[in-house]
């Protein structure tokens, strides 16, 4: 399982938080460890206290043994000796080497490299993935400007940004910012979430890729209100029909990967049948659509043709770890609907075949993930809350749950109430438990801190 927060001080304010803080990135036995090091979820401290946002100064020993890479790196604001580096990476480095069986041990584990900086580290781990430093480089640019972006006091003032830099607005650049927005959200940054939000739109209107996500976004709504209003009427006359009135290539488009079945042998033979008795530009104009469609669905095709082998070949490699809950919990992220469905038809098959040995080891798969699916334990414990009948009850269950009274669920609610505020109705209802389980539980907190 990935590694647990752990209570530190924070390094500005000096206020007890929550982080991840590791030490040993062992990919060889980890294989998350990598992500966690790339994607900044470990070695990161946000404090609400202050409003420290940042790395944390940790030693970091970085091992994979595919790539032969032992790598070390001692943040300079530490002063730590030679002796003290030794003595620190000595027994991280035995833990390595300890786990590999002795036809892996090579000469690479004695010859440790050392970083100065932390983005040198990172770019000799990139590089053995093939990812250039001018690679690295484009990737800090679009980094660089987003940071502006956010730095950026009013939307006039963002548009200039957006003008200036017209040429990195692309799909790595919105892939990028929707990880800030799912950070800002996971973290409970709710001014940062809504400041993200407000730019998203003006990106959306004011740059080229933006207005062509937009377009698209907006043809497939439409597709989907065609389709809805045909309803259960919907014959492969009527789609072709469909198809054929389609104003342009995004709702062709939008149109095929919403009715991908039922363009099916015989809709392209009736297709073609029509082709052969029209004449003229409504041939021309046929012909060009059959085309289209045929790219389409083959393109279509194939990328679910790789998802299915992806998905496939991740369940045996699931199947064959050693620790197989351990397994699929790293590789959550990777863990989509194909998947699912790769997975219920080998359950199906090993019910089939009566396969005693196949069968509990996709269970441990599915047993991982009707974990990981159902909801985190804070906010069963916020129902359990809101449930209470009244005052006293609700100090009740408080009590009875004191361990898990932290200051990040204290957030959780915070958070909710936030996204609850202005709504009437059922909504208002909801802040106002919101409200009375919120009071109840700093008055709660404020008593146990005093003692």
């Amino acid at each position: 399982m990935p590694p647990q927060k752990t209570q530190i001080t924070c390094p500005q304010c000096r206020q007890p938080i929550l982080a991840v803080v590791e030490q040993l990135f062992d990919v060889t036995s980890d294989p998350g460890a990598k992500q966690r090091l790339l994607g900044g979820t470990s070695n990161y401290a946000v404090c609400r206290a202050c409003g420290f946002n940042g790395p944390l100064a940790t030693p970091i020993v970085y091992h994979d043994n595919e790539k032969e890479l032992l790598l070390t790196y001692f943040p300079p604001e530490l002063r730590m000796s030679v002796n003290e580096q030794e003595k620190l990476i000595g027994p991280l480095i035995k833990q390595v080497t300890d786990k590999l069986p002795a036809e892996k041990r090579k000469g690479y584990l004695l010859r440790p490299q050392n970083f100065l900086t932390y983005q040198s580290l990172i770019e000799r781990i990139l590089g053995a993935d093939g990812i250039t430093p001018e690679m690295i480089q484009a990737q800090q640019k679009r980094v660089s400007l987003l940071e502006r972006l956010l730095a950026a006091n009013s939307p006039q003032v963002r548009a200039e940004i957006i003008k200036q830099e017209a040429s990195l607005f692309d799909a790595e650049l919105f892939t990028l910012f929707g990880r800030v927005a799912e950070s800002a959200l996971a973290s409970g940054q709710e001014q940062v979430a809504k400041q993200v939000e407000e730019i998203q739109k003006q990106l959306l209107a004011e740059t080229e890729y933006g207005r062509r996500i937009a377009s698209q976004n907006d043809e497939l709504q439409e597709a989907m209100k065609t389709l809805q209003a045909a309803g259960e009427g919907l014959t492969r006359e009527k789609l072709m029909e469909i198809l054929i009135e389609a104003p342009n290539d995004d709702r062709l488009n939008a149109l095929v990967s919403f009715t991908r079945p039922a363009l099916d042998y015989l809709f392209f033979q009736s297709l073609t049948e029509r082709i052969e008795k029209a004449s003229g530009e409504e041939r021309t104009k046929l012909e060009a659509l059959r085309g289209k469609l045929l790219d389409i669905t083959r393109r279509i095709d194939q990328r679910l043709e790789e998802e299915y082998k992806h998905a496939a070949e991740l369940l045996q490699t699931l199947l064959s770890a050693e620790d197989i809950q351990k397994a699929t919990a790293e590789h959550l992220a990777e863990i989509g609907d194909v998947f699912v469905q790769v997975l219920n038809q080998s359950l199906q098959e090993a019910n089939r075949k009566n396969d005693s040995e196949r069968m509990p080891k996709l269970q441990q798969i599915v047993a991982v993930l009707q974990k990981a699916s159902a909801p985190p334990p804070e906010l069963e414990l916020l129902q359990e809350l809101l449930d209470a009948p009244n005052d006293a009850e609700l100090d009740k269950r408080i009590a009875a749950h004191a361990d898990e009274i932290t200051p990040e669920f204290s957030s959780i609610i915070a958070s909710l109430m936030g996204r609850t505020e202005n709504e009437g109705g059922e909504e208002a209802e909801m802040m106002a438990k919101l409200e009375a389980v919120y009071r109840a539980v700093l008055k709660f907190t404020m008593k146990k801190n005093l003692g």
